[in-house]
């Protein structure tokens, strides 16, 4: 939604804003905007052209958003993966061996998307180092902001592919909360159960804390979250339609439709 709200804001038409001032010549600046399938007009001269890198921060914060979850996906699994905690694996073709050390699988892909991933939120903080000390109008340091912004589309589609096939392949080791070193996860499944069988939660808590100290604290059976969102009821299939309604929004059919008219009239 936050690219979606970027792509609400940079989808009006500045042509015919000249130099920042607007022209003497009698555009139809309409035209070119059905023409070019934008949204809307950015009527005000000043404002359109004051847009200069604006709009290319505005952009590069919207995918600078996406990259911090994805840089945060990737340092989980590079951080489950290892053999300390061993929450994850990745098959043999997705990692790599050690330089010295025989028995590792590095998560190498992930840690390369981390990598990218956190390039890309320095973004927009490159753009306004170029931008910010600026007068009005335009002058030949904004060329330096298409260094920045043209190439960082095509890193976050890699980093989202990559993502897409890492995750298509994780294998989840579905028995490791047996391990005794994990038991404590569960000290506040026990306390639930507690307050929802009638006890204080402050009774319960302190109950539960004796137990620990006293190093008699055993969970047993199975835990049991039911409202939406929660382990037990994820709700994927209504996460799956807001996905889809906010794609619809985005309305690229409109934009296709006047290029394809474009390329006709050649």
């Amino acid at each position: 939604m936050v690219l979606q709200s970027a792509y609400k804001v940079v989808n009006q038409n500045p042509l015919g804003s000249g130099a920042g001032y607007g022209s003497s010549f009698p555009l139809n600046r309409q035209m070119t905007t059905d023409l070019l399938g934008f949204d809307n007009l950015s009527y005000n001269v000043v404002y359109a052209q004051m847009g200069r890198g604006k709009m290319e921060f505005t952009v590069l914060s919207a995918l600078a958003n996406m990259a911090m979850t994805i840089a945060k996906l990737a340092m989980d699994a590079c951080l489950y993966n290892s053999q300390n905690f061993n929450f994850l694996s990745f098959p043999d073709e997705l990692t790599t061996g050690s330089s010295i050390m025989p028995h590792k699988k590095n998560p190498d892909v992930f840690e390369v998307i981390r990598a990218h991933a956190n390039a890309l939120q320095m973004l927009p903080a490159q753009i306004q180092a170029v931008t910010s000390n600026l007068p009005s109008g335009y002058h030949r340091d904004y060329q330096l902001t298409k260094e920045f912004f043209m190439p960082s589309f095509d890193k976050m589609l890699s980093c989202l592919e990559m993502t897409r096939i890492m995750l298509s392949e994780v294998k989840i080791n579905k028995e490791v909360l047996n391990d005794e070193r994990y038991q404590y996860l569960f000290t506040v499944e026990e306390v639930n159960k507690m307050v929802v069988d009638g006890i204080p939660f402050r009774d319960a808590y302190k109950k539960v804390g004796q137990l620990v100290e006293a190093g008699e604290f055993k969970h047993e059976g199975e835990i049991n979250h039911v409202h939406e969102g929660s382990l037990g009821n994820l709700c994927n299939d209504r996460i799956v339609c807001k996905m889809n309604e906010t794609f619809v929004a985005f309305n690229f059919h409109k934009t296709k439709e006047a290029y394809m008219n474009l390329l006709n009239r050649i």
